[in-house]
């Protein structure tokens, strides 16, 4: 093969490859991997423009269906009123499907199927039973994995590398680790009998669709319970495809119920004296509300809600390892995570090179179709939440901040939006203390410990945090003073069916994950 002016190569071949070995001495020099001679055309020491080749995953893995129901007792019905929503994939801005519209007459239904189920068969049900079914279910989400995926990608725009490895593993991982504890109760509690709620109303954001289902009906189903569940409106797909799930699994029927609707839907699924148990993830706006609901009735209640989480490298942190943990704690999911790590606090003697290898490393970040397995950012879910990612980066500006984005090419269609870095932030910066739910980074500075602690306890939030040092003395004493529900140490979205995770003041309270998980939905009672 030969390179030709311009580093394009004869033949069709692939750029980048190293040219024929030649008899021209004088230009011979060690090759780098990265950087080219100036015989490459390309500028003596100039760095080769590698290109990564498009691997799009196939979306004919998925069946799209033209309309869904609504998932009640089993079956799948229409709505009552036979109303229908559009579901778009937000890179494209194409119509997947037709998903019918509950109404509070079909939300009322469910909930009786659901009742009927619990008081019949479900709660009846001996532990070692309930355990059979969270197996089948687990197995038959890591048989059909690709299928969620990319459905899952299809519908919240995500890159399919993260419904591919994260999202759809660790569903699956929730039922299996549910399924360990279905008849063990006693264990979980000692000295103590474990009892049902009842019903579960269950409410999931549109970030983590499939994963946030998991989370809440694994461990219902296994401590006896029932749902009704209300997926969100943008992302209504992977749980109606879950529900297929539960029909191939044989789940008794009323034991999980799915009803697709708008907000008001979920307002008066939590509001009805029909259930014992609301949990809800989401916005700390919609969860003050559902609060307000549910005050003065003796329902159980956890809310999982915003958070603007600080990451905290001090001096001492490897920087390249904490580069990695920054930009996976801000730009995974493109941002849309409630514990992502928007807030960076560096120590004032790291912060330059800190930002010089950050922007390096922005520059690397490959945004565009979710499909394509080298996508690293893929498109916000929805017109609504990236006309709100673009107000507040355009206040960030009004307000002073500099802004930084590396120069990348967004696809005509769809609704992407640049990673974005803010340096030269103060604490009373609309981005510094509003949730943004983007790729977008706020970087302030610290000189000690104790300033850091200060600026990171500085908002109503308090879901997670991160903290980056070569020291474990200070870890612990950070740790210590965080007042944040989960923090990481020397790592950032970490996450395992076995740990708990939730946060205080604003961003909620209760827990999900771990038995913890199991307290939730559980009624102790004396021996």
């Amino acid at each position: 093969m030969r390179i030709v002016a311009g580093g394009a190569a004869e033949w069709g071949s692939i750029p980048g490859m190293m040219p024929d070995v030649t008899n021209d001495t004088a230009n011979l020099r060690p090759w780098t991997g990265d950087r080219g001679p100036a015989g490459w055309g390309l500028g003596d020491g100039q760095a080769i423009p590698w290109e990564y080749a498009p691997a799009p995953e196939a979306r004919d893995l998925v069946r799209l269906q033209e309309r869904y129901g609504l998932f009640i007792n089993g079956r799948f019905v229409e709505s009552t009123d036979r109303a229908v929503f559009e579901t778009i994939d937000p890179s494209t801005e194409e119509k997947l499907a037709d998903v019918s519209r509950a109404t509070p007459a079909d939300v009322d239904r469910a909930i009786r199927a659901a009742r009927r189920a619990q008081a019949r068969s479900w709660g009846t049900l001996p532990g070692r039973e309930r355990a059979k079914y969270l197996f089948r279910i687990a197995r038959i989400l890591q048989e059909r994995s690709r299928e969620f995926a990319v459905l899952e990608t299809m519908d919240s725009g995500k890159p399919i590398k993260e419904s591919r490895d994260v999202d759809v593993p660790l569903a699956a991982a929730h039922f299996w680790y549910y399924a360990g504890w279905a008849d063990k109760l006693e264990y979980a509690f000692p000295g103590r009998t474990a009892r049902p709620l009842g019903v579960a109303a269950q409410v999931i954001p549109w970030n983590f669709p499939l994963l946030m289902l998991s989370w809440k009906i694994a461990p219902a189903l296994a401590a006896g319970n029932t749902v009704v569940l209300k997926p969100a409106s943008t992302t209504p797909l992977t749980a109606l495809l879950f529900a297929d799930v539960c029909r191939q699994a044989d789940l008794p029927p009323g034991v999980v119920n799915i009803v697709p609707g708008p907000a008001a839907i979920g307002m008066h699924l939590v509001s009805s004296p029909g259930v014992d148990k609301v949990a809800f993830t989401g916005s700390t706006a919609v969860g003050k509300l559902i609060h307000r609901a549910v005050a003065g009735t003796d329902k159980a209640l956890t809310l999982e809600l915003g958070g603007k989480a600080a990451n905290i490298v001090f001096e001492d942190a490897a920087l390249d390892q904490a580069v990695e943990g920054i930009v996976n704690g801000i730009y995974f999911n493109q941002g849309e995570v409630c514990c992502a790590g928007s807030r960076l606090l560096a120590q004032e003697s790291i912060v330059e090179p800190l930002i010089e290898k950050l922007k390096d490393r922005l520059s690397t970040i490959r945004v565009g179709d979710p499909m394509d397995k080298n996508t690293d950012v893929g498109a916000i879910n929805s017109r609504q939440q990236l006309d709100k990612i673009a107000e507040l980066v355009a206040a960030g500006v009004a307000e002073g901040a500099d802004l930084y984005q590396p120069n990348c090419e967004l696809p005509d269609r769809g609704y992407f939006f640049r990673p974005t870095l803010f340096t030269n932030v103060a604490q009373s910066h609309r981005i510094a203390k509003e949730e943004i739910f983007g790729p977008v980074l706020s970087v302030l500075t610290f000189r000690t410990p104790e300033e850091a602690v200060e600026k990171a306890n500085n908002t109503p939030f308090g879901l997670s945090a991160g903290i980056w040092t070569e020291k474990g003395s200070r870890i612990l004493s950070m740790v210590n003073r965080m007042k944040a529900g989960v923090v990481w140490a020397n790592t950032f979205n970490r996450f395992d069916p076995a740990s708990p995770f939730g946060g205080y003041k604003e961003s909620g309270f209760g827990r999900e994950g771990g038995m913890h998980g199991l307290h939730a939905y559980v009624r102790l009672e004396d021996r």
